[in-house]
């Protein structure tokens, strides 16, 4: 998320600088001369036209709607990307006008965009890792495409998330790759499954993180009921919270309760503490499932903040992790959290299994057809 107070070329020179890319070196990857990227970084010269934002955007990974907002402040004029698209389509001039006349205010028309937002939701799963604690079921088989009454578990998820009218689908990809190829879904490939964990593992997708989209591990089971409740935050950032978690735990010997990625909220459903949680010593109101929903403006946080830390921690220790390398998606949501981020609750009570170890898997199939058949 861009810094409003900066130009677009000095905006544009930040990045750069931050992702270590020398100015000559960038003007020869976009096809612009080094001497019209120097002027545009020092402000001599308005934003670049819609083609070049594109590669810019591209190059840099940085998010085009800043790119376009930061040109049309540039260039005195709304974004180039919305002056196009209303260039293009004359009809939505009535829609703007209708805006103008009815006076809406700015939560009405959020509520509007929302409202867009999720009739166009897409889904990325974290299916990468190893999956050594089911043994000898994941020893050439990622954990995702273990078998429940006849389609794996990925399936089971693509299914919850379609009843759901959500079929723009990525996949994160890394251990055994070659085994998860349906049709119809992105892939994206973590070439380093082996020493990093989930967090830096969705990032090997940040071209796919914006608009509205629910990014979920790989190894749970959910009904489409959880993926419908979700929809329905407005919240930037929102995390599914299972607050009926504990009986989940009795006689669950591979996975003990201390293991659990659990909650505390406040008394406005927002985190105030997330991840392996003393449960002897705190009072813990959930668990986290290993389900987040981002609007695209939450995406922009998401990104932003990402590539903030990982500039200060790479190597070094993160929140709960020994290096940065290794966090867990917990590690990051709690970073948001202490510094004044709000990540909103969304309250479930069961409605999905973690297939974490054998007896979880054991488990889940003798409970398959009594649970999970009915959607």
């Amino acid at each position: 998320m861009k810094n409003n107070n900066l130009s677009f070329g000095t905006y544009i020179r930040e990045i750069r600088i931050l992702k270590n890319i020398g100015q000559r070196e960038l003007a020869q990857k976009i096809g612009i001369a080094a001497s019209y990227l120097n002027d545009i970084e020092k402000n001599k010269r308005k934003a670049p036209k819609q083609i070049v934002l594109k590669k810019i955007s591209k190059l840099l990974k940085i998010n085009l709607d800043d790119l376009n907002d930061l040109a049309g402040i540039s260039k005195g004029n709304v974004a180039p990307d919305i002056r196009e698209y209303i260039e293009n389509n004359p009809e939505i001039i009535s829609l703007i006008r209708s805006i103008k006349e009815n006076k809406l205010t700015g939560y009405k028309i959020k509520n509007i965009e929302n409202s867009i937002n999720k009739e166009n939701s897409k889904a990325l799963i974290i299916a990468a890792g190893l999956g050594s604690r089911l043994k000898k079921h994941t020893e050439n088989l990622p954990k995702c495409m273990l078998d429940f009454g006849g389609k794996t578990l990925l399936q089971r998820q693509l299914d919850a998330y379609k009843k759901n009218s959500i079929t723009d689908i990525s996949v994160i990809r890394g251990f055994k790759k070659e085994k998860i190829k349906y049709k119809g879904l992105k892939y994206f490939e973590n070439t380093d499954y082996k020493n990093n964990n989930i967090l830096n593992s969705i990032f090997y997708a940040e071209d796919f993180i914006n608009g509205n989209i629910i990014i979920s591990y790989s190894d749970i089971l959910f009904d489409s009921t959880v993926v419908k409740r979700l929809l329905k935050s407005n919240h930037d950032i929102s995390v599914v919270v299972d607050i009926d978690w504990r009986g989940y735990y009795v006689g669950r010997k591979d996975h003990p309760i201390s293991e659990a990625e659990n909650v505390i909220f406040n008394s406005n459903n927002e985190v105030e503490k997330i991840g392996k949680i003393n449960t002897g010593t705190e009072e813990v109101h959930g668990e986290f499932i290993g389900m987040i929903k981002l609007t695209d403006s939450g995406a922009n946080i998401f990104k932003e903040q990402f590539h903030r830390l990982k500039k200060i921690y790479w190597n070094k220790p993160f929140q709960r992790a020994k290096i940065f390398q290794r966090a867990y998606l917990t590690d990051f949501i709690q970073e948001l959290v202490d510094i004044g981020i709000k990540v909103h609750c969304v309250i479930i009570e069961s409605g999905w299994k973690e297939i974490d170890t054998v007896e979880d898997y054991k488990k889940a199939l003798v409970g398959f057809k009594k649970k999970f058949t009915k959607n």
